[in-house]
């Protein structure tokens, strides 16, 4: 499934704005402002989704999806002529 790169670029500003990354164990839904929390949620949820055969936890696909996020973001600046 494709998320366009404004929804990738979104998802990774309020992530790096919410998250802070020292914290041993954090649920997203509670760090995540309300308000950006739908889009968040959809964008993660895209990126994470288990393939068939896939049976790896939530957690392990979730930290995937936010490396893939980045790389989306990191992707697109490089390609954008400036």
């Amino acid at each position: 499934m494709r998320i366009g790169v404004v929804a990738a670029e979104a998802a990774l500003a309020t992530f790096a704005r919410n998250v802070d990354l020292d914290e041993d164990d954090y649920e997203f839904e509670s760090l995540i402002n309300p308000a950006e929390w739908p889009l968040f949620s959809l964008v993660l949820d895209t990126l994470a989704a288990a393939d068939p055969g896939d049976d790896r936890p939530l957690d392990e696909r979730r930290a995937d999806a936010l490396r893939d996020l980045a790389r989306i973001c990191l992707a697109a600046k490089e390609s954008t002529p400036a």
